[in-house]
């Protein structure tokens, strides 16, 4: 679905705004396509589902926007471009912080939060927003690795017979290779810079779900704990994976995310 110059995968069904909204939002150097398995289920499910590709990524064109608080404010504007009054926010990494932005410029606008790989302040380190400046590959393989909980997935992974971390790898190369120069560190730069987190959690009025990984080791669980305070009624489940938790374990995400959202 194309909605001026922004791009939402719409889950295989046309996009009703007649049907409760599920808007999916990605992490840094990533695409819509993070949330193949979810979005599409939910669209086949009741819902009407709007995956984002933020500007310039992916299907969006660009230029990228520089800060949290752009992007939640282009994201408002994509629901006003579909038709949608309010919507549920599922938000991954960087996405997760756009999510509870868009949720405090906009509170009577959205209906739920899940936040997956969330913490807040989402610091990213000198070493890796340098690499991402200056040595992007390094920096791809450095956020990679650091995503997945294992080198190989287990025979039963819900995937068999695909390399999780070679797919994870090769979207990164991919919005690379398409992008703008300096896509990934002006991704992390924004994550390093959101400073709005404490008066976002303190304007949130609807219901909220945490979704951890409980081997991730870029936003780890323990690391939320201050998030997780001025959200008290937020509930939180976590799954067996790393911070790429919706490839390597996509059924225990949908299965989550399905529960909080009926």
């Amino acid at each position: 679905m194309i909605l001026g110059d922004s791009y939402c995968y719409t889950g295989g069904k046309a996009f009703d705004p007649a049907l409760p909204t599920v808007v999916f939002i990605h992490g840094a150097q990533n695409d819509h396509s993070v949330w193949a398995l979810q979005s599409r289920y939910l669209a086949h499910h009741g819902f009407g589902v709007l995956a984002l590709d933020l500007p310039g990524h992916g299907r969006s064109s660009g230029p990228a926007k520089r800060s949290v608080e752009e992007m939640a404010a282009w994201l408002l504007s994509v629901l006003d471009a579909a038709g949608a009054r309010q919507a549920a926010l599922v938000g991954h990494s960087m996405g997760s912080l756009i999510a509870l932005e868009a949720a405090h410029q906009a509170p009577e606008r959205i209906t739920r939060l899940a936040l997956l790989g969330c913490t807040y302040p989402m610091k990213v380190s000198d070493a890796l927003l340098d690499a991402a400046l200056n040595a992007e590959s390094d920096a791809i393989d450095m956020v990679n690795i650091w995503s997945h909980s294992s080198m190989a997935q287990k025979p039963s992974c819900p995937g068999p017979g695909f390399s999780v971390m070679g797919m994870s790898k090769r979207l990164m190369e991919r919005i690379s290779a398409q992008g703008e120069p300096g896509l990934f560190h002006t991704d992390f730069t924004a994550c390093n810079a959101y400073a709005n987190g404490d008066a976002a959690a303190a304007s949130v009025r609807c219901p909220v779900q945490f979704i951890f990984g409980g081997k991730d080791m870029m936003t780890p669980p323990r690391s939320s704990k201050a998030l997780l305070a001025a959200l008290p009624g937020a509930r939180t489940v976590t799954v067996d994976a790393g911070h790429q938790m919706m490839a390597e374990q996509p059924d225990a995400v949908l299965d989550a995310l399905a529960a909080f959202l009926r």
